[in-house]
């Protein structure tokens, strides 16, 4: 132990002293004059590096000047209205930290269009795997909010819950200048911060921290939201405060806080409604050191299910104490009591006229949920060479539900069994974790070594009450009594669980361009689950039978070791990696089953391929075709044993022979747009096929005492596959007066399960096609109307029954000042539904008016009406192939209501500048 602890302090001080020596201050500066020997003044000047982006203007003499210049190779970009893009590479000579750069020519551009540049800013710029959109351009109100402006990003969408689409993929975290925002909850952000205060947002394929450091991209990117903030508006801080009230006692609370001054950022967050609208998304955290991937944000306004009352609370902190060192995080509280309806119609048909069910089922449920979110991150460039990250977080909730249930079974026109189900549950989820990483640069040819870990702890423990009341009735004899059997139960569930893993990659450079990297990766989960049933009869007296008293123990753990290599290819023109990597598993572990004790014991070996390339046409134009192979092994539920009856009505039976299922996936993504000129065009393909697939075989008996019983059991299966194609067109006119967009994609999906022992196959299209535009002169008016078409036809083998769907919805928003303080807006949606088996086609009519008070406008009183025509339905058909199951579904949601809203917006930052002045000045100096 003595000597660890000598060898940890040699090395720190080793990295001290590498981070008191690699210290520089790097300086560039420059002139820029035109053909004529004119110095070109307002030009924007870019100078960027591996690690870094910096951007200012020239003067009125055509100088510009860069400071704190982080690499020793980087390039300029510059652009200005009238001229030329002009880009260029530079390397520092070797030992000096100053470069003067001679003055160079700016090209002018004879015949220059107006919308190439819109007041001496690219609106929008493609860099290698980030889209960067200006926002100065934007036509805004003053009051809009970040979703606003998404909403008139070339290539993205949002829809009418705020999930955001960018070139096909959902959006699925979000960052505030390159740094996590609440956790990256999306709807955090662009629900609540406003748009005045943003200079650009990016569209950004993210691979992870690993891939940032050492540029080695390998696996599946996620799309990301970075907003970046505008310099002016780093110094001060603006305010909004809303309250609402209206029909059927329906209230809003809302408040937010954003203060900046230098190195530091504070937000705060308030929510207080029952109009279904929560302010985060706690299933949802943030990617910490080791790479995650974010959730969907909370709903808003009526789009979840059922009624919600909601309060939420947060808080998120930044302070960047130097260049190399910052801290960041949030702490997120929300408390949930929501009330779901929920009535259904279920129709199994085995293709046997004697077996075919029908069910009718209603349920009542309210759920009291409390939750808890803690999140940080550190991040410290210890020298030029050295950087660590450490993101501790914490997790915590508590729910209470109540549910009021009920089913009748059908079997022909005979009622054959029916339950009225009763049940009060209270569970708890802690969640503890710890992730980091460390990544040593060991040459500027690009040796690197990168290591990270993570460890997490978890609970999940719930107690539950449960009574149910069951009419069984012979169908074969109509005239005998029908039998009620009561039986109460008291379980107990206490399931524990940690997971941890460690990885190291080292990468050395073979040649200009290439690199080859050899990784090992060793994760591994532990499971600790106890359940106990016991069952007591109406009189309070036990219930002896095995079925119902129980008392169960799963101790096991899933290990695996896996070893790669890849080489790695990136020149300006051509990108590629080829690997493989092998790991070996196992699964080990014990059971006890009333008593009867079970070993597991599993061994595993994967070979994982791995696949990507990546050719650039131009700056705007590429193809990116990436081919990766993951595996899954069957859950401890697969493959357990024996048979767990802990459910009389629904029983699981594991198959220990179960194999691991591997999938291959292939992405193919096209890109041709012209962003100056408005015009976006992408094209994406998906394709995966599945390798013994894990499947499930249900099999349906009729009980005496119970009724239908559902049994489950396990194999493995071929023949899965999926294909999905997407594209999208944009095309923007006359300075994005005129905006339109054609998108839409189809898919096939071949899914294999088995029913009552015989193999199904479900063979679905589904067809979508979209249309929209957008007529916005000015941030005084904007129109815009579109359509939307999806058409599913699905055919399952078994029964050879066909089950087509299709709809149609147009939808009509936008908003017009019908004077300088008055503004009206609205939002209309229609449905037409076909083959769905419901006869209801909405109409939905949301609509405002709005008057603007007080000095500079910031006060707002605005009148809303919601669902005017009380039209709003939740209604869904789902095909479940395993069960040869067709079930409609109907829960209640949000429906009409009226309400007033007061809404007071603060806003002062350095040298007075006011967002509601209208002021938004042009960028200057500013790193991201």
């Amino acid at each position: 132990m003595k000597h660890i602890y000598q060898t940890f302090i040699l090395l720190f001080a080793i990295l001290l002293s590498d981070f008191g020596y690699s210290q520089t201050t790097r300086r560039v500066q420059g002139m820029l004059r035109d053909s004529l020997s004119r110095v070109v003044a307002g030009a924007s000047v870019q100078l960027i590096t591996k690690d870094d982006s910096i951007g200012t203007s020239s003067n009125k003499a055509g100088i510009f000047v860069f400071d704190n210049v982080k690499g020793k190779e980087f390039t300029l970009r510059v652009s200005s209205i009238g001229y030329e893009l002009y880009e260029k590479d530079f390397v520092f000579p070797e030992g000096e930290d100053r470069m003067s750069i001679p003055s160079f020519v700016l090209k002018s551009i004879p015949n220059i269009l107006d919308e190439v540049i819109v007041d001496g800013v690219l609106t929008v710029q493609a860099r290698g795997d980030t889209i960067e959109y200006a926002t100065k351009h934007l036509k805004l109100r003053d009051d809009a909010l970040v979703e606003d402006a998404v909403k008139k990003l070339e290539g993205v969408e949002v829809d009418k819950d705020g999930n955001i689409t960018a070139q096909g993929e959902e959006v699925t975290r979000v960052k505030v200048n390159g740094k996590e925002f609440f956790g990256g909850d999306v709807k955090t952000a662009t629900k609540n911060l406003p748009a005045d205060i943003i200079e650009k947002m990016q569209i950004v394929d993210d691979y992870g921290d690993k891939a940032d450091l050492t540029g080695d991209k390998s696996g599946d990117s996620e799309k990301i939201l970075n907003i970046i903030i505008d310099e002016d508006r780093n110094k001060g801080y603006t305010s909004t405060l809303r309250t609402g009230y209206g029909t059927d006692d329906r209230y809003q609370v809302t408040g937010s806080y954003m203060g900046m001054k230098e190195g530091v950022q504070f937000s705060v967050l308030g929510n207080l409604n029952n109009i279904n609208a929560p302010l985060f998304d706690f299933n949802t955290t943030g990617g910490g050191a080791r790479r995650g991937r974010g959730g969907r944000g909370g709903g808003m306004f009526g789009a979840r299910d059922g009624l919600v009352n909601a309060a939420s609370v947060g808080v998120n902190y930044r302070q960047d104490f130097s260049e190399d060192l910052m801290v960041y995080g949030s702490y997120s509280f929300g408390r949930d009591d929501n009330d779901i309806l929920k009535s259904s119609q279920d129709l199994y048909d085995n293709n046997n006229p004697d077996s075919v069910l029908f069910k009718t089922s209603g349920e009542t449920t309210n759920s009291i949920g409390n939750s808890h979110r803690l999140e940080a991150n550190v991040e410290w460039s210890l020298s030029e060479k050295d950087y660590i990250k450490f993101s501790p977080q914490f997790s915590f909730g508590k729910t209470r539900t109540n549910v009021f249930s009920d089913f009748t079974n059908t079997l022909g026109d005979v009622e054959y069994n029916s339950e009225d189900n009763q049940s009060y549950s209270v569970s708890s989820a802690p969640r503890v974790g710890l992730s980091g990483l460390y990544n040593r640069k060991l040459s500027e040819e690009g040796r690197n070594l990168f290591f990270n870990m993570n460890w997490n702890s978890s609970a999940n423990k719930q107690d539950q009450d449960r009574v149910l009341e069951s009419m069984i009735s012979d169908p074969n004899n109509a005239d005998q009594d029908v039998n009620t059997i009561y039986r109460k139960t008291i379980s107990e569930m206490d399931n524990k669980s940690w997971n941890g893993g460690a990885s190291l990659s080292y990468l050395e450079p073979v040649s200009e361009f290439g690199k080859v990297e050899v990784s090992y990766n060793y994760n591994v989960n532990t499971y600790d689950n106890n359940r106990a049933q016991s069952a007591f009869d109406e009189d309070g007296a036990p219930i002896l039978e095995d079925q119902y008293n129980y008392e169960r123990m799963y101790d096991y753990s899933f290990q695996t070791h896996r070893l790669g290599v890849n080489y790695n290819y990136n020149s300006e023109k051509i990108k590629y990696s080829l690997g493989a990597s092998v790991q070996p598993n196992l699964l080990q572990g014990d059971a006890l089953v009333d008593g009867n004790p079970i070993d597991i014991h599993r061994k595993g070996l994967n070979f994982v391929p791995i696949a990507r390339f990546e050719y650039q046409f131009s700056r705007q134009k590429n193809i990116r075709i990436n081919y990766s192979g993951s595996s899954n092994e069957p859950s401890i539920t697969q493959i357990q044993p024996f048979t767990d009856n802990s459910n009389p009505t629904s029983i699981v039976t594991g198959n220990p022979d179960l194999n691991a299922e591997f999938n291959h996936n292939l992405r193919l993504r096209f890109s041709n747009s012209d962003f100056q000129k408005g015009r976006t065009f992408f094209l994406m393909f998906r394709g995966s096929l599945a390798q013994d697939k894990i499947v499930s075989n249900m099999v349906q008996n009729r009980d005496p005492e119970l009724g239908v019983v559902q049994e489950t059991n396990y194999l493995n299966a071929s023949g899965t596959y999926n294909l999905r194609s997407f594209y999208h067109y944009g095309k923007s006119f006359k300075d994005k007066t005129y905006n339109i967009m054609v998108m839409g994609g189809a898919s096939y999906n071949n899914n294999v399960a088995f029913s009552d022992s015989y193999k199904n196959v479900a063979q679905n299209w589904v067809l979508n096609q979209g249309l929209s535009f957008r007529y916005n002169p000015s941030e005084n008016l904007e129109i815009s109307p579109g359509v939307r078409y999806m058409w599913n036809h699905t055919v399952n083998t078994l029964t050879e029954r066909k089950l087509i769907t299709s709809s149609l919805s147009p939808t009509l928003y936008g908003s017009v000042n019908l004077s300088p303080t008055w503004i009206f807006g609205y939002d209309l949606s229609k449905a037409f539904y076909t083959g769905s088996g419901f006869d209801d086609n909405p109409f939905i009519i949301n609509a405002y008016i709005e008057k603007k008070m007080l000095k500079s406008n910031q006060g707002t009183i605005r009148v809303a009406a919601f669902d005017v025509l009380d039209e709003q339905i939740n209604i869904a058909r789902t095909n479940v192939e395993a069960l040869n199951l067709v079930s409609d579904t109907r829960t209640n949601r949000l429906g009409q209501y009226f309400m007033v809203t007061l809404t007071y917006k603060l806003s002062k930052f350095a040298g007075g500048v006011n967002p509601a002045d209208g002021d938004r000045s042009g960028p200057r100096g500013r790193r991201r």
